[in-house]
């Protein structure tokens, strides 16, 4: 009897430990998708694959953007031969070699988020990396359907639609197990590099150039290699000049970025001189390190006049377009003339990871300024214009800077911000700091007669935050306007932080639940150390910062 006893004891601990081992990585699975927004699709995917029951963090991860990589291949396969463009105007066409684009893109960023992976030991630094390049490749996914969207295209009619939820889908899965299994793990880690920044008090000190010429802006062999070409010295290195009148090594800044090489290492600086530029220039994402500097705002000017109006889809109305990572742009203006009746005109989009820009104007009226993703960072620039004007899906800050909004068309209202975040993993949003928030001279006379907003929800989990700014009396005492009717006012998060100036009072703005009158804590997540990690990059560029808050 004992023997049995003994026997039966053993086969239900058999039991148990063998149901213990058997759930553990099922478990890990569900913990590695409890962030995302579709946990069932995300736990299939992982579970569909043998490796993600035997892999621990990294090699969840790595079969996910694994994943990631094929469908946006099998996207971008689509597009490339779908037959059925030739039926297609213009405009759709347009939005389908965007779509291709865009599909690029985001197989670049989901490799370069895989070789993160791989090759690295994977600190704080990293995992932010990975994180910002997820956020990107799900932007340029949702960009495509927008823009297709825009151009009034059947999607039924297009082979490759039906592929784009499943790839949409597994970028946000990808976004949400690095943001359980690396982002949050790592945020109490004393020994990653974002933490030990924070201990330091580097980030509190106002980072200045060392004086007020524009040659001061570059450090070292850039800044020597400058003042040779500006004193007539014969150009050497990785230096250039653009002038209109053929003085210069080249004519148009087209021709001086296509004779960069590809995916340079070392800084390419390219020094525009007075004139105005009549061009539509594109930095390829192989085009790293472009510095573009001008002879002053309104000085050295870049212009177009692209608009949705007149047959171009928004993401390719920009005059001046960059996604080569590095690019740096200084003491220059970049304007659509459009005008305000042709709606959809863009200025400057921006999908450069680590670009900044100094002492640069921006004009145009609706949707001048498309902060479209990645990195970026705006330090004593003059923006301009009247319906949703800064949008984009970048994790940016604009420090120091001059908010115009200008007259729009009769009927129409003023809205600084339309942030475009589509998933609460992504690490992106406007920070608008120490900024200047005002009328332009046309809309002063007209001023109380437009209603003017900090911002509005473009989509799902929009996030725009103005902190120790100077809001003038043209804004709202609401503040901030709705997209459409409730859409978002609870997932949204906007929020406001020791502004100054008439338009800043909060007594009588919006309840949504996703308002906040920030105190510093909340405050400090959003300034260029914490929100953007300048402190990592920004030194090297020489443009001056404020890494804390005021």
């Amino acid at each position: 009897m004992a023997s049995q006893l003994l026997l039966l004891l053993v086969v239900v601990i058999v039991v148990l430990f063998s149901q213990s081992e058997g759930a553990t990585p099922q478990n890990g699975i569900q913990s590695a998708c409890e962030l995302a927004p579709d946990r069932k699709s995300c736990e299939s995917s992982l579970s569909e694959n043998p490796g993600s029951l035997r892999g621990g963090p990294k090699d969840m991860t790595h079969i996910a953007l694994n994943m990631s990589i094929s469908n946006a291949q099998t996207v971008g396969g689509f597009i490339s031969s779908d037959s059925r463009r030739s039926s297609m105007n213009a405009k759709q066409s347009q939005a389908v070699d965007d779509c291709l684009q865009l599909y690029d893109l985001t197989v670049y960023y989901l490799t370069e988020s895989l070789s993160i992976l791989t090759d690295s030991s994977l600190q704080w630094k990293d995992a932010v990396d990975i994180q910002s390049y997820l956020s990107a490749a799900l932007t340029s996914q949702i960009t495509c359907l927008d823009g297709l969207n825009e151009a009034n295209i059947d999607l039924h009619l297009l082979s490759f639609t039906d592929h784009v939820p499943n790839a949409s889908r597994s970028v946000s899965n990808s976004l949400a197990i690095v943001e359980k299994l690396f982002i949050r793990a790592m945020k109490s880690s004393k020994t990653s590099v974002h933490s030990r920044r924070l201990l330091s008090d580097a980030h509190q000190v106002d980072h200045e150039p060392l004086d007020d010429d524009f040659s001061s802006w570059l450090s070292g062999e850039d800044r020597r290699l400058l003042l040779q070409t500006v004193a007539g010295v014969n150009l050497t290195g990785n230096m250039v000049t653009v002038a209109r009148n053929g003085s210069g090594d080249y004519t148009t800044i087209t021709d001086a970025i296509n004779a960069v090489a590809n995916k340079s290492a070392n800084r390419s600086v390219i020094y525009v001189t007075a004139g105005v530029y009549e061009e539509y220039v594109s930095v390829a994402s192989n085009k790293y390190n472009i510095m573009l500097i001008g002879d002053g705002k309104d000085v050295t000017v870049i212009t177009g006049n692209r608009s949705f109006v007149d047959g171009s889809t928004t993401f390719n109305s920009a005059t001046l377009a960059t996604t080569g990572k590095g690019f740096l742009a200084r003491d220059l203006t970049i304007e659509n003339t459009a005008g305000a009746i042709k709606h959809q005109a863009v200025a400057l989009r921006v999908g450069a990871d680590l670009s900044a820009f100094y002492r640069c104007s921006f004009k145009g009226y609706q949707d001048t300024l498309y902060v479209h993703s990645l990195r970026q960072f705006y330090r004593e620039c003059d923006i301009y214009g009247t319906v949703d004007y800064i949008f984009g899906n970048s994790a940016v800050v604009f420090q120091n800077c001059t908010l115009l909004a200008r007259t729009p068309l009769t009927g129409q209202q003023n809205v600084f911000t339309a942030q475009g975040r589509t998933d609460p993993n992504q690490n992106t949003g406007i920070s608008i700091h120490g900024c200047k928030v005002t009328a332009a001279p046309d809309l002063v006379p007209v001023m109380s007669s437009v209603r003017t907003y900090l911002g509005r929800p473009w989509k799902e989990y929009s996030r725009t935050v103005y902190m120790q700014s100077y809001l003038d009396s043209l804004i709202q005492p609401a503040g901030w306007l709705e997209w459409n009717g409730t859409f978002a006012l609870s997932t949204l998060y906007y929020g406001e932080y020791g502004n100054q100036g008439p338009g800043s009072n909060t007594s009588q703005r919006v309840t949504w639940p996703g308002y906040h009158v920030m105190n510093t804590t909340d405050a400090r997540n959003f300034t260029v150390t914490n929100y953007i990690f300048g402190d990592s990059w920004l030194p090297a560029t020489s443009i001056p910062y404020n890494g804390d808050l005021f």
